[in-house]
């Protein structure tokens, strides 16, 4: 994190206790897990704010990948709730859809090939939520897949406004939920 406490990006854990060790950064959160060397042992921070502010260049959009998909989607087939294993397109790209994040969701196998080619309004069927691009510093954290439940306090409020805000939460919360 930032010193605003802004979420900045995940590193490895060696390089988040060299960060403490130089003082560059202060430890906010850590694990149970221990590094050691011949005259000492320190717990391995889970989550680090940098001491001085650094600036950020303003960030492009969040990229469209297959796991940022399932990290806004909580891993669940948006059309029946069960773990989700696949992309699927709302508007099938064979008539004319788009690979944009209005337009991609989780689905199960039996779901997607089930509904194939087709339109969701043509099967009657209809997703629990609306697709939306995610916005917001949280998102680029959440979508690399490796999120770890001690993140979300810090990570709540910056999970983006809008549509997006309500189902930033629902994964932050998702999330928090102990393993």
């Amino acid at each position: 994190m930032n010193a605003t406490y802004e979420p900045l990006c995940v590193v490895a854990d060696r390089r988040a206790l060299v960060l403490v060790l130089a003082q560059k950064a202060d430890a906010v959160e850590q694990t149970n897990r221990v590094a050691r060397s011949e005259h000492r042992a320190e717990p391995l921070p889970s989550v680090v704010r940098l001491i001085r502010y650094v600036r950020v260049p303003r960030r492009a959009a969040v990229p469209l990948t297959r796991r940022a998909v399932f990290a806004r989607d909580g891993g669940r087939c948006v059309y029946c709730d069960l773990p989700a294993t696949s992309l699927d397109h709302v508007v099938p790209r064979s008539r004319g859809g788009l690979h944009v994040w209005e337009n991609v969701v989780s689905a199960c196998r039996r779901c997607n090939h089930i509904k194939a080619d087709r339109i969701i309004s043509d099967l009657g069927w209809r997703m629990r939520h609306v697709p939306f691009q995610p916005i917001g510093p949280a998102w680029r954290i959440l979508g690399s897949g490796r999120a770890d439940p001690a993140w979300a306090p810090y990570l709540v409020d910056h999970a983006g406004g809008g549509a997006g805000h309500a189902a930033g939460r629902a994964v932050l919360e998702h999330l928090a939920l102990p393993a």
